[in-house]
């Protein structure tokens, strides 16, 4: 995976910013596009730290799978959801419980971090980022322009 330095300083400042891992990774996408949407990024943060905190499904997984509905997915009455988007998902999946799952002992939030909270720190910046591009390459490999969020005709 070709990870940028450019996106792990973005990522740093986000953080900084007192963001955290779902609305992370929706600001960077936002940020792509060159817009603004602090209600969807406030409703990311109920996916933070596995649902909420409660240590479930990782927050980077499951805002993947959102990220990949904000380009594929139907948002009005005039928009006709990609017949692909839940194919995306589970290519997201798939990938995220080998990559991630296996080297973790798990997909949730509690598996990734062992119940240690200084794992945040080192662990979840590289998931982000590993997460991130892979939605990228999911959606470029479907057709999707990330700079303008529509699908390439």
């Amino acid at each position: 995976m070709d990870i940028t330095y450019e996106g792990y300083f973005q990522l740093l400042k986000l953080a900084n910013q007192e963001f955290s891992c779902s609305q992370i990774l929706l600001q960077m996408c936002l940020d792509d596009q060159d817009k603004e949407n602090p209600e969807l990024v406030r409703t990311m943060g109920g996916l933070v730290g596995g649902l909420g905190y409660c240590g479930k499904l990782c927050g980077a997984l499951t805002s993947g799978a959102c990220l990949l509905s904000f380009y594929a997915g139907k948002g009005s009455t005039e928009e006709v959801e990609d017949s692909r988007l839940n194919a995306m998902i589970e290519e997201l999946v798939q990938w995220f419980e080998q990559e991630i799952g296996a080297k973790y002992g798990g997909t949730d939030c509690k598996d990734i971090l062992e119940d240690d909270p200084q794992n945040r720190i080192q662990r979840c910046p590289e998931i982000l980022l590993q997460t991130n591009q892979k939605v990228k390459e999911i959606l470029e490999a479907n057709g999707y322009d990330l700079s303008s969020g529509r699908l390439v005709s």
